[in-house]
């Protein structure tokens, strides 16, 4: 199998990279998540003016570059690698998979607004209750003459603050975890009856606490058929933790170069770390573990187009990466010693963001087990 990028696309790459070493260097980034608003606008205005990043994904058509999870995953790398927190994800890969692969009659619009960088959209789908079983919702729909009046509590949702669009799962009928009568709404955040509760995460994200009190929407605010809207949701899902697997092998690497070239400055007893045996064989494992990171994660964003390989190549690379992730970490935080925990130092800022990756989207253990009962038919 080829796993060569296309000129396009090693291009989107480079270009990406070239912007965050100039724009968005550690010391800028601390600046920027310890700020009131935890992010610059600017760098959100540059995705879209300056390089085009936005529509990567997204068909000429549409007015994007023509890509798809290819272009989402080179992207997601080099963002893990800067720690970028924008909303590109819950936007661009969430949003934008929601509204193209659900036939919406408003695609076009929204999708050209999150390309011009107006349109931020965060996915409220998570409820305190409900772990990783997204058909488990206590949020209602309820019909209103030719609208829905929505009802609940959604718990963690990542962007929120920042954005202008709130696409929102609830339940339009059946019981609480039935996975028949699941519906997808597009709401707009300043809707009367949406209230928020933001607040920043340990990994330097913002996210909110939304809460919908008998919000009004229209019959266009339905995103694909009433009551059949979970195996959408799982496939966008999907789509998001395979990025999230691209984001988490950036930041993977960095936390194995950063280690690498600390274990080569610092010394003990006279001599650099890097050359005691013990630490040489334990940075070969972290690096090990990157690579097997990086086949996995290119294995499932190729099969992310095949419906039938689609879930259980993901859950394959959440597995591998979530594993990875906390090795690798963990690793770097005992070789660089209690500094490695500090503000001040970069690592421990990669640390936070892979410790939360590997929980996000399903954590190993949901994975093993959804894997199992992809491949023996026992129930996930």
């Amino acid at each position: 199998m080829d796993f060569n990028f296309t000129e396009e696309q090693s291009m989107l790459r480079d270009t990406v990279t070239s912007f965050l070493q100039d724009r968005y260097d550690f010391d800028k980034r601390r600046k920027m998540i310890t700020s009131e608003a935890g992010r610059d606008p600017a760098i959100w205005e540059a995705f879209a003016n300056e390089l085009g990043i936005l529509g990567a994904p997204f068909s000429e058509d549409l007015g994007g570059l023509g890509g798809g999870a290819i272009e989402n995953m080179i992207v997601m790398e080099e963002f893990g690698k800067a720690l970028v927190v924008e909303p590109y994800l819950g936007t661009v890969v969430i949003g934008g998979g929601l509204l193209k692969h659900s036939g919406y009659a408003g695609a076009a619009d929204l999708i050209g607004g999150i390309i011009e960088g107006k349109v931020i959209i965060a996915f409220a789908y998570a409820e305190p209750q409900g772990r990783y079983t997204w058909s488990d919702l206590k949020t209602t729909a309820k019909k209103d003459g030719s609208g829905y009046v929505l009802n609940g509590h959604k718990a963690v949702v990542i962007g929120a603050p920042w954005a202008t669009h709130l696409i929102v799962t609830a339940r339009t009928g059946g019981g609480q975890r039935d996975e028949g009568g699941v519906s997808v709404f597009i709401v707009e955040k300043g809707a009367k009856g949406v209230v928020t509760r933001d607040y920043p995460t340990v990994d330097g994200q913002r996210a909110s606490e939304v809460y919908f009190e008998n919000v009004s929407v229209g019959a266009d605010a339905l995103i694909g058929a009433e009551g059949a809207g979970l195996p959408l949701v799982n496939k966008v899902l999907d789509e998001a933790a395979a990025a999230s697997c691209a984001e988490a092998v950036g930041a993977m690497r960095q936390l194995h170069t950063g280690t690498l070239e600390y274990a080569r400055q610092r010394k003990q007893f006279g001599v650099p770390i890097a050359s005691f045996q013990v630490l040489q064989h334990r940075m070969v494992d972290m690096f090990m573990n990157v690579e097997q990171s990086v086949s996995m994660t290119y294995m499932a964003t190729i099969k992310l187009e095949d419906d039938a390989e689609r879930a259980k190549a993901v859950s394959a690379a959440k597995v591998q990466i979530g594993k990875a992730c906390k090795f690798v970490g963990q690793n770097a935080i005992q070789i660089h010693g209690g500094m490695g925990m500090t503000d001040e130092l970069a690592i421990g800022h990669y640390f936070k963001r892979v410790t939360m990756i590997e929980g996000l989207y399903g954590s190993v253990d949901h994975h093993l087990r959804r894997y199992e009962g992809l491949s023996f038919g026992k129930a996930a």
